[in-house]
């Protein structure tokens, strides 16, 4: 006689190799159920689409820990500030959840959190959300999850801050008011180069190519609690470059140098801006100078950073290419230069409107002077040569 469960329970195994040649076992009820899984997977490994169904069930925090972030393209540093992003923002929401658990609603939920819960600004909350969808998209990519719970949920709105930088003669306002050469030379050397905090202190002589005019920025100064001062390479390759340096830099550079020799020996040698005891300048000793020199000019209290964006609103409303603008600052792409500093290309063009309309304008065309007919008639337009202004013919 058929026992009381007969026919009831998943009695049948589907079993079947995965692309890594590792068995995966699945119980079902019916052999049909059974054989149809078993289709499906070898299908799915086929064309490509296989998800391993033991990996989605890995924790979120080994998933970001173990996965993620050994295989981010970046240096040590920025890991441990990354690993501090998790753990302040996603473990606490999400700990021993399975990755394959997240559903949109619950991702969706989570970034409103960083504006609600955590009360975070301005660009913050777009570059922490970005760092976690990242974790979800390796997931995806790593054939854990078929799909990102992030799809389809929007970012949050990258907020980017309006950039108004000094102009050259409040530059040479504040520069007047510096107490010491150090402050005065790096000052005006970061106007003329657009180098970052910690590059212009980690700047060293072998760097500098005088006779080339052309400074190579390849390393920062880096300050870390329990580890001290220590020169590390910059995040991103292309915060490496080579800048081209006026001839006022490189005047600037070998006149203190000459007068201030960086050290030839010890863990400092060759660094070209050192405090009077030859130690590194500490980023808020830097900054607490250059405000101080503000506050005598009569200056609003412009940060350090200010100054590079200084150097990249000259060479805008130079007319410098955007592609340019953002390698001579070292952005990893020309789109992110553009999102800083959209209001001023904006700016730059209305400049080259005004410019065109003078020269073409057409006002006057048929007035006459002297019985011959003004530059604007006979199509003349001013061009500029080696600060002399002439006339050209303009063919229509």
């Amino acid at each position: 006689m058929a026992s009381a469960v007969h026919g009831q329970g998943k009695r049948w195994q589907a079993r079947y190799l995965g692309p890594d040649g590792k068995e995966r076992t699945s119980l079902w009820r019916t052999k049909p159920e059974a054989e149809k899984e078993v289709t499906t997977q070898e299908s799915a490994k086929l064309s490509g689409s296989w998800i391993d169904p033991d990996r989605g069930k890995t924790k979120i925090e080994r998933v970001v820990f173990d996965i993620w972030l050994p295989a981010t393209n970046t240096i040590e540093r920025t890991k441990r500030e990354y690993r501090g992003v998790m753990n302040r923002y996603l473990i606490p929401e999400w700990a021993g959840r399975e990755i394959r658990s997240i559903r949109p609603s619950e991702a969706g939920a989570w970034q409103n959190l960083l504006t609600t819960k955590y009360e975070l600004a301005g660009t913050t909350p777009n570059r922490v959300a970005r760092l976690v969808r990242s974790v979800f998209r390796l997931a995806v990519i790593d054939r854990m999850i078929p799909l990102s719970p992030f799809d389809g949920i929007k970012a949050p709105t990258l907020v980017a801050p309006q950039i108004d930088p000094p102009d050259v003669d409040t530059v040479r306002a504040i520069l007047d008011e510096a107490h010491h050469d150090r402050w005065a030379v790096m000052t005006e050397l970061d106007a003329l180069t657009g180098l970052r905090s910690g590059e212009i202190r980690g700047l060293r002589l072998d760097k500098l190519r005088l006779l080339h005019k052309a400074l190579d920025v390849h390393q920062q100064l880096i300050y870390e609690a329990g580890k001290g001062y220590y020169l590390d390479k910059l995040k991103t390759g292309a915060g490496r470059r080579t800048l081209p340096l006026t001839q006022r830099a490189v005047d600037l550079l070998a006149e203190y140098i000459a007068k201030y020799p960086p050290a030839t020996s010890g863990p400092w040698a060759g660094l070209v801006f050192t405090m009077p005891d030859g130690q590194p300048i500490g980023e808020s000793t830097l900054d607490w100078a250059f405000k101080a020199m503000c506050r005598k000019a009569g200056a609003r209290p412009y940060r350090w950073h200010d100054l590079r964006h200084h150097y990249a609103s000259v060479l805008i409303a130079g007319g410098e290419n955007p592609k340019v603008v953002s390698k001579r600052l070292g952005h990893t792409d020309v789109a992110f230069t553009m999102r800083i500093y959209a209001h001023l290309f904006a700016e730059a063009e209305e400049q080259t409107r005004s410019v065109l309309d003078a020269a073409w304008g057409r006002s006057g065309e048929t007035q006459r002077e002297g019985g011959a007919e003004s530059s604007q008639a006979t199509g003349m337009v001013p061009e500029s040569r080696q600060g002399k202004r002439r006339l050209v013919q303009v063919n229509a």
